[in-house]
């Protein structure tokens, strides 16, 4: 039973970690657009490499995942 609960615990860890990655990867999506619309030119290119990370963790963590765990109504 002490196991049953440590993975139970573990899981719960996990899909937190999950929620939190999409709700960074949506923040910086819109920091990264809103970077590229105000910045200099000679500094874009560091946000489209946030856009690209922020691409890859909605990919992998998914955009509706963080939305439902923390109950964030869009």
């Amino acid at each position: 039973m002490v196991l049953l609960d440590y993975i139970g615990d573990m899981m719960e860890g996990v899909e937190f970690l999950i929620a939190l990655g999409s709700i960074l990867g949506l923040l910086g999506l819109i920091v990264g657009l809103i970077g590229l619309l105000v910045m200099p030119r000679f500094r874009r290119h560091n946000m489209f490499y946030v856009i690209i990370i922020s691409i890859i963790l909605l990919i992998v963590c998914g955009v509706h995942t963080g939305l439902e765990y923390f109950s964030i109504r869009i």
